[in-house]
């Protein structure tokens, strides 16, 4: 998280320069968080959008939250 937050890893949020975490998921299967990465990539923006915006109306920064 730090990484993407700094920037510092190469990818998406770098490109896109992405700075909020507005949405996460918790896994305990590290198997099980892939799959569900891979299943988020196919869907279409609105379906995203909509998934944050069952739990974050606001579309606060959820960063801090995780400690």
């Amino acid at each position: 998280m730090w990484e993407h937050r700094n920037k510092i890893s190469h990818g998406f949020t770098k490109k896109y320069e992405i700075s909020l975490l507005v949405h996460y998921e918790v896994f305990e299967d590290p198997s099980r968080a892939i799959e569900r990465e891979k299943q988020l990539k196919k869907w279409n923006r609105a379906w995203k959008i909509k998934l944050i915006e069952e739990n974050n109306k606001e579309w606060n920064d959820l960063y801090e939250s995780l400690g």
